[in-house]
Formats: C-alpha cells, sequence, structure tokens
C-alpha cells in the first residue's frame, strides 16, 4: 500500500532559489508525489508585494493557479535589508514579465497567517510546512493562535549557519537575521523542526548548464524559457558577491527542503537544541547549538550537516524536466 502523499504548504520570498524550489515542488505534485495546500508569501528576498506576485505567476505557469496564496505579514525589524541586490527588484532576476500576469488581487488575498491557522486546524497532522523565507508569517501565526504549529505533521525549514559563516553578516543566515524574534517564536513551538543551513546548502551550486539541460527538454515552454535567464541573472549576482567561491552558478539554497520531502537520504542530521541569538550586537541572528554533547536542555531540530550535493542536484534537474515535458 503507498504512503500517502505529503499535503504542503510552502512559506516563500520568490528569490531566485525560491523559484527553483517552488517549481520543484510543482513537479512533485504533476507528478502525484505532494499535494499543494497553498502558498503563504513573506516579506524577505523583496517585498511582500513583489513575493505575492512572483509566487502567483510561477503557480500560474505550472499549472497550478487554483492553489491559494497568501499576502506576507508583519515586519522584521529593520537593520536586515532585502536582497533585491542579488535577486532583482522583483525578485526574479527581473524577468517576471516573461511569465503570465497574476489573477488574483495582492489587495484581496487572505493574509498568510491565516490561511496557516484555518488549514492547521482543517488537517491537523497532516500538513507539512515549507518554510524558506524569514519565518515572521510562522511567528504570526503561533503568536496569535497559540499551539498552532504543533498542528503540523512536521516543519522543515532553511536557515541558520552551524558550522559556516553567515550570508548576510558573518554570523547569521538572511532567513533568520530578517527576523530573529520570530525565528525564536518557531524553535520554541515544537521539539521536532527539520533545519536545512547554510552547512548543507552552500555546496548547492546550480549552474546555467544544468538550466540549459531541463530546458531542452521543451523549450517553448515558458518555464524553460525563464529559469535560463534567471539562473544567468543569479549566477551573475552571486559571483559578483563571491557567493559560490568563483563557480559559475548559483546557490539553490532553498530546494534542499524539497529534496528531503522525498529523498531525506540525500542528507545527513543531528538532533540537536537549536537557539536563535536576538541580542548581540555583532551576532543577532546567529543560530547555534552546544557542541559538547553535553547540553542539557532538551533537543528542538534535526539540523543537516552533510548531503550529497551531487545526487541532490541531479534529482532536481530531473524532476523540473518532468514539469515542462509535454
Amino acid at each position: 500500500m503507498q504512503p500517502d502523499k505529503p499535503k504542503i504548504i510552502l512559506d516563500t520570498d520568490p528569490g531566485g532559489d525560491d523559484s527553483f524550489a517552488l517549481l520543484w515542488l510543482q513537479s512533485l505534485a504533476k507528478q502525484g508525489l505532494a499535494d499543494i495546500v497553498a502558498v503563504t508569501a513573506s516579506a524577505g528576498n523583496v517585498n511582500a508585494r513583489n513575493t505575492f506576485i512572483g509566487a502567483s505567476k510561477l503557480l500560474i505557469t505550472g499549472g497550478f493557479d487554483a492553489v491559494e496564496v497568501g499576502r506576507g505579514v508583519g515586519r522584521a525589524g529593520n537593520e536586515i535589508e532585502d536582497a533585491a541586490h542579488i535577486h532583482g527588484a522583483d525578485g526574479m532576476g527581473n524577468l517576471s514579465h516573461l511569465l503570465p500576469d497574476v489573477r488574483q488581487s495582492y489587495e484581496k488575498a487572505r493574509p498568510s497567517d491565516v490561511i496557516l491557522i484555518e488549514k492547521l486546524n482543517q488537517m491537523p497532522g497532516e500538513i507539512t510546512i515549507l518554510a524558506i523565507a524569514p519565518l515572521t508569517n510562522l511567528a504570526v501565526a503561533e503568536r496569535k493562535s497559540p499551539s498552532i504549529l504543533k498542528k503540523a505533521k512536521e516543519i522543515v525549514m532553511m536557515g541558520g549557519a552551524f558550522q559556516t559563516h553567515g550570508n548576510v553578516t558573518p554570523e547569521a543566515e538572511f532567513n533568520i537575521a530578517f527576523d530573529p524574534e520570530a525565528a525564536q517564536v518557531v524553535f520554541n513551538s515544537r521539539a521536532d523542526l527539520v533545519v536545512i543551513p547554510l552547512d548543507v546548502t552552500h555546496q548547492l551550486v546550480f549552474t546555467p548548464d544544468m538550466a540549459r539541460q531541463i530546458s531542452q527538454t521543451n523549450s517553448e515552454h515558458k518555464i524553460a524559457q525563464f529559469i535560463v535567464p534567471l539562473c544567468e541573472f543569479m549566477t551573475a549576482t552571486s559571483l559578483s558577491y563571491r557567493e559560490t567561491g568563483g563557480v559559475s552558478g548559483f546557490l539553490v539554497h532553498d530546494a534542499a527542503t524539497i529534496a528531503y520531502l522525498l529523498y531525506p537520504e540525500l542528507m545527513q542530521f543531528r538532533r540537536t537544541r537549536v537557539e536563535i541569538e536576538t541580542q548581540g550586537t555583532w551576532t543577532r541572528g546567529k543560530t547555534l547549538f552546544d557542541r559538547r554533547h553535553t547540553a542539557k536542555q532538551a533537543a528542538n531540530a534535526w539540523v543537516a550537516l552533510q548531503v550529497s550535493s551531487q545526487d541532490l542536484l541531479a534529482t532536481m534537474i530531473e524532476d523540473l524536466k518532468m514539469l515542462i515535458a509535454g
């Protein structure tokens, strides 16, 4: 008997790497391997309006325009700027005009926290939340409806840095640093979070050649015509900011959460207690765990520290080919 396919809410802030993650998720749904319950957009890589528009456009292009998209809620402290300098003003390499127009109004869209609370109450224990944005939406939902996040089957997040440096400050990763207080709320919400940090994702360099491999499957498809220039844009900015150590490509951080859905064997995890620094002048947004193996506090997370990067990227490529084939 086949196990039930996972029901997914993707919390996202597209974003070049978010875009590839959402496309990969749509491929899994097209293959009948996952159900997309909703997409909740968040401010982060760019402002909340543009992340809502970007997510909506990607769903329309992939044939999932019936999926509801929520608009981001709350606002993090303004000490961390967005990442439009990396992802483009629209979050999509200034290429969103290549995708269909959005039919859903941003102003009339339901807030992301409302959707999270509603769906988790309707399907307790059934929904996996893939959180690949700052954790603001999840924290707002938890504050408004205490213990609501315990009703998720699982929460899988891309965020943090433990044995490597940060990517927005020397100590902090962007998603956590953008709203450390929200991250603290989420990490205190349950004891089984799955965390995929920069320690793993900095190995996931997606190249323009890989994008072209996918696009050649069906070069007339709008996704095929979008992902190649997006990858080229992201590669240029990534090289400018030395994110890939000189390798021609860009880091598909968020795609690792999609891999975890069906291919968890590609990563190795450590059970630990994760804490969020919210006060430090130089370390605000830092994620840390006790490396001494003598921690007395109860663990709250599984943290990925190793990945089979070549296998993950090869799997992603083959799945994305399925999205645009025929």
